[in-house]
């Protein structure tokens, strides 16, 4: 279980650290991953998936609040910060810097084998993320 726990750990440091080769080496060959808007089948497509967000904010930093280890399964709950200054390539094209900090929580839910992410599936609330960056007007108070 420990093996487990550190990958899931060291993936949150190479995110942080915007390491992509690490973040690269993590990920199975044939990883199965899923986002809103993205899937990948392969370890070069899904460490894309982080690049867009590291790209669109550069000082972007993941923090975990909770998680659940139950091998190989690891369920992170996750706060992603950080300010839009890049541009940012999603589902309906790229989003241009809005220059808004971003704070997102999500939810990452991580197969382990063999020291490398064999599964990811990610979710997060994008109406919050669209909102939060003014791309979309917040919903009106009740």
């Amino acid at each position: 279980m420990t093996e487990v726990k550190d990958t899931a750990a060291q993936f949150v440091a190479a995110f942080n650290a915007h390491d992509e080769r690490a973040l690269l080496a993590l990920h199975a060959a044939d990883i199965k991953f899923s986002a809103p808007g993205f899937k990948a089948n392969n370890a070069a497509d899904a460490t894309e998936y982080a690049k867009r967000w590291l790209t669109g904010f550069p000082n972007g930093k993941m923090t975990v609040r909770n998680e659940v280890v139950s091998a190989p399964w690891v369920v992170q709950e996750i706060i992603l910060e950080g300010l839009h200054t890049g541009p940012l390539e999603g589902p309906a094209g790229k989003v241009q810097p809005t220059n808004k900090k971003l704070v997102a929580h999500g939810i990452h839910v991580l197969k382990i084998e063999d020291g490398k992410i064999a599964e990811a599936r990610v979710y997060f609330d994008m109406l919050d993320q669209m909102t939060q960056l003014g791309l979309i007007p917040a919903a009106a108070a009740v």
